[in-house]
This record gives structure tokens, sequence and C-alpha cells, in this order.
């Protein structure tokens, strides 16, 4: 959940407001769920495979892998690009 959470903030932070899911003619686009999922996929494999002792690691880490999910979607977005030109 925390992951995810950090994934809304992500979201809001680079496109300045939650844009809502939509479809066009070659894809669904998802919004702001694919920061979310994104953000909270990395939080659980992260977590679970750190196996903290505390609770505070357990918040740290997924705040840390929520993160690194914003920075995944960054780095495809900017291959997206890269690729159509």
């Amino acid at each position: 959940m925390i992951g995810g959470l950090v994934g809304v903030v992500g979201h809001i932070r680079k496109e300045g407001k939650m844009v809502k899911p939509r479809r066009t003619k070659k894809f669904i686009y998802l919004g702001v769920f694919e920061e979310v999922i994104m953000g909270a996929l990395a939080a659980v494999f992260l977590v679970v495979s750190s196996d903290p002792d505390s609770a505070l690691k357990v918040v740290l880490l997924a705040v840390i892998a929520g993160f690194g999910g914003d920075a995944l979607l960054t780095c495809l977005d900017f291959l997206k690009i890269r690729h159509k030109e």
C-alpha cells in the first residue's frame, strides 16, 4: 500500500494532476493506476526479498521501492520516445 501511495505522489508530481484511465485506438492508458501498480509491485518484491525485521524497515523499503517503480516507468517512457525517433 505504501508503494502505491508513493506511486500516486510520483504521478501527481510528474503530471501535475491525477490522470484518469482512458482507451485510445491503439492501447489502454492506465493513467494513475499504472504508477500505483508499479510502485506497489516494486514495494512487495523488495520487502519480500529483503526480509526486514521491523515495521520501520518495511515502511522505508516500501517508500524506496515506490520511487524505484516511478524511475522504471520514466525509463520506459524515455525508451518509447527514443524508439519513435
